[in-house]
């Protein structure tokens, strides 16, 4: 674990937006993407976000979401082809050009969330059909679910929202043929049993999660990012099931913890985003690291550095800027 000093002092070198000159840009919430001669070079910045709305920067969070998606593209490459060619600086990502398909594919094996498309928020508020899961009376909090359930939502724009739906309407809607929506679920499906199975015996949960795909020539593609803590849940396993008995929140490894900050304040999307204190951004960082380092088994690697600086350095001698 990088020292609380390092972690402060990169508070003044955070990685905040992109302008290079390497095809169209395109920025996203967290990523900022350039797409030139069917490649896509993907940046991933500090940007942290929640509730659909960029919020602050975090140090170091751009090179764990990216060395994290690296790391786990390499470990499904067999379950389902993904995009990536190449990750030349450690906040960066070539990858294959694909056709999106505008659908998150969420998986969920708990119960749980503050958000308004989580799966807790519509439980409390009495939706008992969601997202074509029949789900059953008296659950809690946290609990886990019989099995793994899909809950789909719309990729929504930037600064748009993304709205649950079913995968029936998915298909009615034309979002996705049907034959590539089922395969999506298949694959969906087998990426998280695949996740979770990889990470218990490292002592952590794969709550839930979601993916998004990608065609080319007429083949599904796994895109944009894999078991990441920003498109993931993580909990600690071995304190799970004794805080669940006693009506307790799991420990969380993820940005959850920005996510129950804002929520404490009172912000849950609508408003003026509270500002973010400097030790609530250390805190996410250390959780974020932390992840990296269970997930991975592998220490992580940084140091006090122009993050833009040395992108710029390192596209330029690669044979993609």
């Amino acid at each position: 674990m990088l020292s609380d000093q390092i972690l402060k002092t990169q508070l003044n070198h955070m990685l905040d937006k992109t302008n290079f000159n390497i095809g169209k840009k395109y920025e996203g919430k967290v990523r900022d993407n350039y797409i030139l001669d069917g490649k896509r070079t993907i940046i991933t910045t500090d940007r942290i976000s929640a509730f659909d709305k960029v919020l602050c920067t975090i140090p170091f969070k751009g090179q764990v979401l990216n060395q994290t998606a690296a790391f786990w593209f390499e470990q499904t490459k067999d379950i389902v082809k993904n995009h990536i060619i190449n990750v030349p600086d450690p906040n960066v990502m070539v990858v294959k050009q694909c056709k999106l398909l505008p659908v998150e594919m969420v998986v969920r094996g708990y119960i749980t969330g503050v958000t308004k498309t989580s799966a807790w928020y519509n439980y409390e508020k009495g939706v008992r059909n969601f997202c074509g899961n029949i789900l059953p009376e008296g659950l809690k909090k946290h609990q886990k679910f019989e099995k793994p359930i899909i809950t789909p939502t719309t990729k929504a724009g930037h600064g748009a929202h993304d709205e649950s739906i079913s995968g029936d309407e998915i298909i009615k809607q034309g979002l996705v043929e049907e034959k590539m929506y089922r395969q999506m679920e298949k694959a969906a499906l087998a990426l998280y049993n695949f996740g979770n199975e990889f990470i218990a015996k490292n002592n952590l949960i794969l709550v839930d999660t979601k993916y998004e795909f990608g065609e080319l020539d007429g083949e599904l593609v796994l895109i944009d990012e894999i078991h990441t803590p920003d498109s993931s849940r993580f909990w600690i396993k071995d304190t799970y099931e004794e805080l669940f008995s006693k009506n307790q929140g799991p420990k969380k490894l993820d940005k959850e913890y920005v996510r129950q900050w804002l929520a404490e304040k009172g912000f849950i999307g609508e408003g003026e985003i509270p500002q973010i204190p400097d030790e609530v951004k250390i805190e996410a960082a250390k959780r974020y690291i932390t992840a990296y380092e269970m997930i991975t088994g592998k220490q992580f690697e940084a140091k006090n550095e122009d993050v833009l600086k040395r992108i710029e350095g390192n596209l330029k001698n690669s044979q993609y800027f």
